[in-house]
Parts: structure tokens; C-alpha cells; sequence
């Protein structure tokens, strides 16, 4: 770096300077989410050694004390001498309420292990892809359905049934929920958002339903353990349901979170639910908060790292087996767009309380009471 980059504007090597260091830094965050770091040392509450806090966190010293030195030097916890000289090292509350388990709906330190499992898991495949077109399957991402599942732990578990769904309808949602209706969750992974309402409102019935048997699998062991009679799952690809003559006005409430624009054939399955549901029955459609043309997400924060989330898994998984590629990044134009075509009305796209990534669209079946 020239001495002119250093005192001057930013050049374009300076940002590639800063792009590697976050890069980096990004994946260092992620070992430490992973590895219960920061959770050990949120409880702590002044700067202690390298060797407290490897302890506390059951981890050999010296990779932590590297680990620390990547904390330190990006600032993401801080680090002074002490009496015997000796470095120790703190994680400040304002920083942990963001990166611990326990930050709930702000946890930010979860989505640091999203880009490095990616990497790992699809790099190769992804390459290929760029020369032969092919999409990649969901083999090749085998830890992902698991890092899907805490995800969802992270952002449904302080959110879904005390402030979203009192959202839906203007609360009107809730009060069927209590008196008993049908739902279906799409796209449901291991059950966690099912489980969840299905708990909070015992008198309705639930149906999971998910492509992946491994992730089914999972969520009606789940299921067993919290010994929930009024829960069911299925294993189904979201394409066929409108053949499913026994679903036919089978549900009174479907959500899907996040979980169209993985579809090969979105607008197969968005026509699949509008099939599923009762007349007047609504639908609930989680998806990701941005616009469809990517100048429009020029100043969208996160940006960069959701394109690349979608260059990595949705925008490949969708194009298997000649799918569409919809892509996460497919925004609410689109979305709406399709909606319609599926054939719903009373479309209404609504922020999330607490949830900035994502939007709600709300909308009915033909034949709204």
C-alpha cells in the first residue's frame, strides 16, 4: 500500500484490504459462535487471560488465545495489559447481546458460520456449475439442514407466536388459532416454527411438510419427545401438491417461511398451496426483504452477503433437475407478481416486528369470508 493510498481518498486496494480482513474475520467469528466462546465469555464481567477463558469454554489454550488475537484486532473484544503483564481479554455486553445464544431475535453471531459452511460444502460443485449450467443437490449440503434448524431456533423461538403471528390478519389469526384450525407449515425443515405453534395453541392441527426425508425424520422425533399429539408431518415436494387430490381445501392457514425461494418450480408450489388451502383461507409467506432488480438493492445493508448466500445454496438448489434458480434475492415485485398468478388476492406485504431481514406477505384464497 502506497503511502498516497494511506493518506489520501480510499482506493480501490484499500477496500480489498478490507474486504480480506472481514472476509477473515467473518470466519473467525464463526469458530467462536460455534465453539461457545462467546457464550463463555459473556459471563464474565472483566478482562480475564487466555487461559480462564479456554477453561471456562472447555477449549485448548492456545488455539484460543489465536483466536483472541483475531477477536482483538478487529475490535470485537477488547484486550489491556495486566498487573503481571500479561494480556487479558473482554467481550463487551453491548457486543455479546449480539453475538450469544441468548440474544434471541438479535443474534447476529449465527449467521457468521453461513458463508464458511457454504464454502465448505459447496465450493466444488458451485464452480462447476458456473461451466456446465447444472444446478447442485441438496447432497452436497449436509450440514445445512442443521444450521437451518438453529437459525430458526434463533429467530422464531422469542418471535413467532408472542409477536408475528399476533401480526397476521390483525390479530385476528390467534384467536383461530386458540378456537382450532388446520395449518401446514412449508418447507418446514426439522419442525422447529410447527413445534412452536403447535405447542402455543393446542386446539389446531399441524402438518409439516418438507421435500427432505432426513430433515422429516428428525422433526417427528422431535415431535415424539415433546410428546405433541396434534402435530404431523409429511414428505412432499411442494411442486406436486396440486395433484394431491386428498390436500384439496385441506388447510385453513399455510405459512412457508423462507422456504420459496429454494423451489425448483416456485410457481408450481405457490399454486400447490393456493390448492391446499380453504376458501377464505389465508396464506403467510416469509421471504426475504428486497427488491427484484438489483439496482434497487444498491443500498440494502446486507446486500453482499445475501447474494452471495443465494450464489451458494438457493439459486443452486432451485435450478436441479432444470428448475427456475429463483434465488433469495428474487424480491417482493416478483413475489407479488407470482402470488397472483397463483391466484391469490389481497396481497399485503408488511414489515416483521424485530425481524429486519425478511417481509410478510399476507394474502387469501378466492372465496375470502
Amino acid at each position: 500500500m502506497t503511502e498516497e493510498s494511506r493518506t489520501g481518498p480510499p482506493t480501490f486496494s484499500d477496500k480489498l484490504v478490507e474486504i480480506l480482513n472481514h472476509g477473515a474475520v467473518n470466519a473467525a467469528l464463526a469458530v467462536g459462535y460455534r465453539t461457545g466462546l462467546f457464550d463463555a465469555m459473556d459471563k464474565f464481567e472483566k478482562p480475564e487471560p487466555v487461559e480462564m477463558i479456554a477453561d471456562a469454554a472447555g477449549l485448548s489454550h492456545r488455539y484460543v488465545k489465536e483466536w483472541l488475537a483475531v477477536m482483538a484486532t478487529a475490535e470485537i473484544v477488547r484486550v489491556e495489559k495486566g498487573e503481571s503483564g500479561n494480556n487479558r481479554f473482554y467481550l463487551p455486553r453491548s457486543h455479546a447481546d449480539l453475538l450469544t445464544r441468548r440474544a434471541g431475535s438479535a443474534n447476529m453471531g449465527v449467521y457468521t458460520q453461513e458463508i464458511p459452511l457454504l464454502i465448505a460444502s459447496a465450493m466444488e460443485p458451485l464452480i462447476d456449475g458456473f461451466r456446465t449450467g447444472q444446478g447442485v443437490s441438496y447432497d452436497h449440503y449436509p450440514g445445512f439442514q442443521a444450521f437451518m434448524s438453529e437459525l430458526a431456533v434463533a429467530k422464531h423461538r422469542q418471535v413467532l407466536v408472542d409477536r408475528f403471528l399476533p401480526s397476521v390478519d390483525s390479530g385476528r389469526m390467534v384467536e383461530k388459532l386458540h378456537r382450532g384450525i388446520r395449518v401446514c407449515d412449508l418447507g418446514c425443515a426439522e419442525g422447529v416454527a410447527l413445534m412452536l405453534m403447535a405447542q402455543a395453541f393446542p386446539n389446531s392441527r399441524f402438518t409439516g411438510m418438507d421435500i427432505s426425508g432426513d430433515a422429516i425424520s428428525l422433526a417427528q422425533q422431535e415431535a415424539l419427545k415433546l410428546d405433541l399429539a396434534n402435530v404431523t408431518f409429511r414428505c412432499q415436494d411442494a411442486a406436486l401438491l396440486g395433484a394431491a387430490s386428498e390436500l384439496d381445501s385441506a388447510f385453513d392457514y399455510v405459512t412457508a417461511f423462507d422456504a420459496i425461494h429454494d423451489q425448483t418450480r416456485p410457481l408450481d408450489a405457490l399454486k400447490g398451496i393456493y390448492h391446499i388451502l380453504s376458501a377464505g383461507g389465508t396464506f403467510s409467506m416469509v421471504d426475504i426483504a428486497a427488491r427484484s432488480d438489483v439496482v434497487d438493492n444498491m443500498d440494502h445493508p446486507m446486500a453482499p452477503f445475501l447474494y452471495t448466500v443465494s450464489l451458494f445454496h438457493c439459486m443452486p438448489v432451485g435450478m436441479c433437475n432444470g428448475g427456475m434458480g429463483l434465488g433469495m434475492m428474487w424480491g417482493r415485485e416478483q413475489a407479488v407478481e407470482m402470488l397472483k398468478e397463483a391466484g391469490f388476492e389481497n396481497i399485503q406485504v408488511m414489515e416483521i416486528p424485530e425481524d429486519p431481514f425478511n417481509l410478510h406477505f399476507q394474502c387469501r384464497k378466492i372465496g375470502s369470508k
